[in-house]
């Protein structure tokens, strides 16, 4: 009887044991699966941050870059259906009509030819310049002028038509591939060599103005207009001792000429006070033609971007890089801080920002800068000063000193009946002599090396020195046939973004 109530007590202790160890094994499990859940759960949680830290970033730049990379695309969608990145394509591949090295010796007087170009203080200058040239050879000139809202498309439309309303055309930089692989101008890369305008005149002027394609060799203008975009500003502000106080102790250095483009920036915002109708900065912000486009250029240019390579035509890379990124991000960022109404500003608007006083500083083409020289027109005039678009650290830490180029070269137009005429008159303006006089008139930038190396056109005015300094550092926009409408995609896409930022 013992036996078997020890047998049944030690089948109990033996059950008891295992459901025990059952019992723990099965809390072990728990614990280990409970373990695990709360670390799959906890790298879930850090995994979502992450995420929503990674969204928020791709967010806040994504709104730039995705206006860049949209015209990035069309502008590629435009190179690949004419065929730009086929593996046979020539950009020198068309035919043209080629001017004599020289013009005739012998001309009857009593002519006359027809310059266009756009109405403006330049213009006028040449007007008045060129009757020099009918005292010494009888020849007339008329220089029509045709206001800048409507200047290129008119030409364009008369020379579709294949007008001969023009002999001479003095076109925008941007047009000269339209108008040269249209057959429009006269090739004039032999008259270029004969008269030694490549030693004479400035190699960047040469390239940006008359050469197309770029680096090809091919000539069809001499540089008439030489421009840049440059700066004025208030010499008695800037030099306040109240200002520089203030300035200095908000921004940790003094308050002076920018030394690079982060410091318009800065000095922007420590003038804004629209409360009081004062405002940081006066820049373009129309989008109807090229005046947003050529400031949006030269801020992608300064932090690293750029528009694309002009002789590859690669444009991937180039216009949808990080450093495009910022230029962009930072031009809508100063615009913040531009007058109210600013969305269709050109070059009036910010010389009568500043004209007006409700700014420190001002954006504009140096062309326009006279006015602001002469106290007639601007009150100002006796404490303004200039400067060059300054150098910038790029994204990749590199110095970049850029602006944005602007001017006009004279091209004589395929269908004159007066060629001859046309020649000689290029030939008399490409002179010394008469390059010298020419760089004398308020507004008219001569690209002419000896005259502006002169003592006389650098203190000719108060902005030469900083508009020879920009010769060095300009840069165009693209010159391809299809300029246009690329301009048109960039204008509307990037303007969008700019402009809405300040609302």
């Amino acid at each position: 009887m013992k036996s078997k109530i020890s047998l049944i007590i030690a089948v109990v202790l033996a059950v008891t044991m295992v459901v025990t160890l059952s019992m723990v094994g099965c809390k072990a499990e728990v614990a280990e699966t409970t373990a695990a859940e709360t670390t799959a759960a906890v790298e879930t949680t850090a995994a979502a941050e992450t995420t929503a830290a990674e969204t928020t970033a791709a967010e806040e730049m994504s709104e730039a870059l995705q206006a860049l990379q949209s015209v990035t695309d069309k502008w590629v969608a435009i190179f690949e259906k004419d065929g730009y990145y086929d593996p046979n394509f020539d950009p020198n591949d068309f035919a043209s009509v080629k001017s004599p090295a020289s013009a005739p010796k012998e001309i009857p007087s009593g002519q006359t030819i027809t310059i266009n170009w756009a109405q403006w203080a330049p213009a006028d200058n040449l007007a008045e310049l060129s009757k020099d040239f009918t005292a010494e050879t009888g020849i007339k000139v008329i220089v029509e002028q045709t206001p800048w809202e409507t200047f290129v498309s008119k030409y364009n439309v008369e020379l579709i038509a294949g007008s001969d309303a023009w002999d001479i055309i003095v076109a925008d930089s941007q047009d000269l591939g339209n108008m040269a692989v249209n057959g429009h101008f006269v090739e004039i890369t032999d008259f270029i060599k004969e008269q030694k305008v490549l030693e004479r005149f400035l190699p960047s002027a040469m390239y940006n103005y008359s050469e197309y394609p770029k680096g090809s060799g091919r000539y069809w203008n001499i540089p008439v207009e030489g421009d840049a975009l440059g700066w004025s500003y208030r010499k008695d502000l800037f030099e306040d001792p109240d200002n520089m106080a203030a300035f200095e102790k908000e921004y940790g250095y003094p308050l002076r000429v920018p030394q690079s483009w982060d410091e318009i920036l800065d000095i922007a915002k420590f003038f804004h006070d629209p409360d009081n109708n004062f405002y940081g900065v006066a820049i373009y912000g129309d989008n109807g033609y090229d005046s947003l486009a050529m400031f949006a250029m030269q801020t992608i240019r300064a932090y690293g971007g750029d528009l694309g390579n002009f002789e590859t035509l690669e444009v991937d890379g180039y216009l949808n890089s990080p450093g495009a990124v910022k230029g962009l991000e930072y031009y809508r960022e100063l615009f913040k801080y531009t007058p109210p109404g600013f969305g269709d500003a050109f070059f009036i608007h910010t010389n009568d920002a500043f004209v007006n006083g409700i700014v420190p500083m001002a954006t504009n083409y140096f062309a326009f800068f006279p006015g602001l020289a002469t106290a007639a027109t601007n009150p100002h005039a006796g404490v303004t000063g200039y400067f060059t678009s300054p150098p910038q650290t790029t994204v990749d830490g590199e110095l970049k000193q850029t602006t944005a180029l602007g001017g006009q070269g004279a091209s004589i137009v395929k269908y004159s009946k007066k060629q001859d005429l046309a020649l000689k008159w290029l030939e008399w303006f490409a002179r010394d002599d008469v390059q010298a006089k020419w760089g004398m008139m308020p507004g008219s930038f001569t690209c002419h090396k000896a005259t502006l190396d002169s003592q006389a056109f650098l203190d000719a005015w108060p902005f030469n020195v900083n508009m020879k300094e920009s010769f060095e550092i300009f840069e165009d926009w693209w010159a391809v046939p299809q300029y246009d409408e690329m301009l048109r995609i960039f204008s509307e896409e990037l303007g969008s973004y700019v402009i809405a930022g300040k609302d």
